[in-house]
C-alpha cells in the first residue's frame, strides 16, 4: 500500500540562471543502453533543477502498474467528478521520496507551489491542481509523478561525462502525446538517431 501522499513541498527554482553555469534544467535525460541500474535502465528523466549544488529530475516513462489516478485521488481523499482522469497511469519518478508528487503539465494557471521550468513547462507539487483536476479545472496536459531523482554538486556532470547519459532540450510533446513505452527512443530520436543501434558496452553523451 502506498505511504501517504505528499503534494506540498516547494521545488528549488533555478530558471533563468546566470550563464556561467551550464544548467540542464528543462532538458531530457536519456539513459545510454550502458546504464544498467534498475531505477533508471531506459529511463527518459525530466531535469526540473540543477544548479551548482546539484539536480533534481523526474523520470518520465516508467508508469507504476499497480495504481492510477483514480485510485491515488481516493487515498487522498479528493473525490472525482473528472471521470476522464481516473484511469490514467502515474509514473515513478526515481528512488527519492516516493510518497511525494509532482505534476508536470503546461503552465497556465499559478498554483500554490509551481515551478516553472520554460515558457511551456511547469512542475507543481502541491494538491491544489489535483483538486482541479478531479473537477475538470486542471491544464489540458499534464502527467503525474511519485518520487524523483537527485544528485549531488558535481554528480551530474560526471555521469553525462562518463557516457551514462545523453541530454537533449525537453519537447512536451513527447511528455504528453507519445505513449510512455516510445518516449525513450523519441526522446533520443531528438538528437538524430535511433539509440537501439548504439552498443551497451560504449557510447558518446
Amino acid at each position: 500500500m502506498l505511504r501517504k501522499l505528499a503534494f506540498k513541498e516547494k521545488i528549488v527554482d533555478t530558471y533563468g540562471m546566470k550563464d556561467e553555469f551550464n544548467s540542464l534544467q528543462n532538458h531530457f535525460l536519456i539513459a545510454m543502453p550502458l546504464l544498467n541500474d534498475f531505477n533508471f535502465a531506459r529511463a527518459v528523466v525530466y531535469i526540473c533543477a540543477h544548479n551548482p549544488d546539484g539536480a533534481m529530475g523526474i523520470v518520465v516513462n516508467r508508469p507504476i502498474l499497480e495504481v492510477n489516478l483514480g485510485e491515488i485521488m481516493t487515498q487522498m481523499e479528493i473525490k472525482v467528478k473528472n471521470n476522464a482522469i481516473k484511469n490514467l497511469p502515474v509514473f515513478l519518478g526515481g528512488p527519492v521520496q516516493p510518497e511525494r508528487g509532482f505534476i508536470i503539465h503546461s503552465p497556465n494557471v499559478p498554483w500554490q507551489s509551481t515551478l516553472i521550468t520554460s515558457p511551456e513547462l511547469a512542475v507543481t507539487s502541491s494538491q491544489d491542481i489535483l483538486n482541479a483536476l478531479a473537477n475538470g479545472k486542471g491544464p489540458k496536459d499534464f502527467i503525474v509523478i511519485l518520487g524523483y531523482a537527485g544528485w549531488g554538486a558535481g554528480q551530474l556532470e560526471e555521469e553525462v561525462a562518463n557516457n551514462y547519459w545523453l541530454t537533449t532540450p525537453s519537447d512536451p510533446e513527447i511528455l504528453f502525446k507519445i505513449p510512455s513505452e516510445d518516449r525513450w527512443s523519441a526522446a533520443a530520436a531528438l538528437l538524430g538517431f535511433d539509440i537501439s543501434n548504439i552498443s551497451s558496452e560504449t557510447g558518446h553523451a
